[in-house]
């Protein structure tokens, strides 16, 4: 499968903050990447990176296989995206609006075309309404029809459906169903609801303070089955490379410069515990969550923050 999304090292100070921290992750094509994390964890910093809004401090950024910085237009062509609430003409109609965005993207389209679009995102019936009449997820379509028009391969979403009713919500998720499922595009869409990301997503990756925590297959991910454990020592490093050494090698599912992250059936915790000591590792703290959702929940409990960073 090749990689549409390809983040090495990727970091971003803002002075003495460090809002993102040191993050890889791939995206896969014609694949749902759900991005998650609490609000002010470093999402939407990410996303202004993959679009060129903001220049990374450190890192490597490749879309289609081309590094961003060398191709930035050539890649940006074949983007669309929807950045918080989309930003609309309030007082045109739906047409209008996609008719202008059409324009901007330098595209000629026919009436037909952009009636297909709205008829794709459910609004053929108000094309001609004011946008000031849409209800909020209304709105939220429409702004999804402006990232389309130009018939990109990668949609990036941040938070398409925030501030939305159930109905809302549900409409948003159909419409990212259709468009991965149906014309097999590749959606990379940010959000601090576990719950939907579940429902749509095929892999997904959950940072807290700009550090990735949690990465995977959804399925796997959401297996009841299975644990996550949370493994912090005297030396996290030293840890580390010993259990690559042992026959715990096949539980390792991730790490951050915190902690490592471990995944195994519930019953076998105990034997875990018994074998760290056994190897002589000092173990500070171990966190052993039932459950995706247990785990998540822990991360963003409380006011999320951005950590100084030193030099």
């Amino acid at each position: 499968m090749d990689s549409i999304i390809s983040v090495k090292n990727l970091v971003k100070d803002f002075r003495e903050v460090r809002a993102v921290h040191d993050l890889s992750f791939e995206v896969g094509e014609g694949k749902v990447y759900g991005f998650l994390g609490q609000n002010g964890a470093g999402k939407s910093t990410t996303i202004r990176m993959l679009l060129t809004l903001v220049e990374p401090t450190a890192g490597e950024i490749k879309i289609f296989n081309m590094d961003l910085k060398k191709h930035r237009k050539e890649i940006l062509r074949q983007v669309g995206a929807v950045i918080e609430r989309p930003d609309l003409y309030k007082y045109l109609t739906g047409m209008e609006n996609l008719r202008i965005f059409a324009t901007m993207s330098g595209i000629k389209i026919s009436e037909k075309k952009l009636m297909e679009e709205l008829d794709r995102v459910g609004l053929a019936m108000r094309a001609h309404s004011k946008v000031k009449t849409y209800s909020q997820g209304m709105k939220q379509r429409l702004g999804i029809a402006t990232a389309l028009v130009h018939d990109p391969k990668l949609i990036i979403l941040d938070e398409p459906t925030n501030g939305l009713d159930p109905q809302g919500i549900a409409d948003i998720r159909n419409l990212i169903l259709h468009l991965s499922n149906d014309l097999f595009k590749t959606i990379f869409i940010s959000s601090h609801l576990l719950s939907e990301m579940e429902l749509i997503a095929d892999s997904m990756l959950i940072i807290d303070k700009g550090k990735k925590v949690v990465e995977g297959n959804v399925k796997e991910l959401f297996d009841p089955a299975e644990t996550i454990v949370q493994l912090k020592t005297t030396d996290n490093n030293g840890a580390y490379e010993k259990i690559k050494k042992s026959e715990l090698k096949k539980f390792l599912h991730d790490r951050n410069p915190e902690c490592i992250m471990l995944k195994l059936h519930r019953d076998e915790v105990p034997a875990l515990v018994k074998e760290l000591v056994q190897m002589d590792i000092g173990v500070m703290y171990l966190d052993s969550r039932h459950s995706l959702e247990d785990y998540f929940l822990s991360l963003t409990s409380g006011q999320q923050h951005v950590e100084p960073f030193k030099n």
